[in-house]
């Protein structure tokens, strides 16, 4: 494979297709890591997935993923308001990060209008549901072709 891709995600992201579908989706996180991954193969790359509700875990991810991913595609959930220790993460990773969120956080509370990791990060995909997924595989692959 020409590129190997961490997508990983946070906290509640397991429960993506009944919980608030009205703002999530009703795509399960199985549904949209399959469709990355067919999408991914065309291009030549492999997708490995994790998910934690664990920031712990996150965080371990990140560092692991310096031994093998090219890139990161990440939704941190609600880590993504709060977490410096997964902002340090990304920084420490050395990889380009793609922070990704199905819903658009700007039109929602107010607590969710800052990213502490939206700095350090390569872009920021958001607000299409799903296709946010796309679309950041899209910029990262592009990314790393240039």
């Amino acid at each position: 494979m020409a590129h190997q891709i961490l997508v990983l995600n946070g906290p509640n992201l397991n429960l993506l297709g009944a919980r608030e579908p009205e703002i999530y989706g009703s795509d399960t996180l199985d549904d949209i890591v399959a469709e990355l991954s067919a999408l991914a193969r065309n291009r030549n790359t492999e997708i490995r997935h994790l998910q934690s509700n664990h920031e712990g875990a996150l965080i371990d991810a990140l560092h692991d993923a310096r031994g093998w991913a090219d890139a990161v595609i990440f939704n941190p959930g609600a880590f993504t308001h709060y977490s410096i220790a997964l902002r340090d993460a990304i920084v420490a990773s050395e990889l380009p990060v793609v922070e990704t969120h199905l819903s658009n956080v700007h039109a929602r509370e107010e607590f969710r209008h800052h990213s502490v990791v939206s700095a350090v990060c390569l872009g920021v995909v958001l607000g299409f549901g799903k296709r946010s997924y796309v679309a950041a595989l899209d910029a990262v692959i592009h990314h790393l072709d240039a």
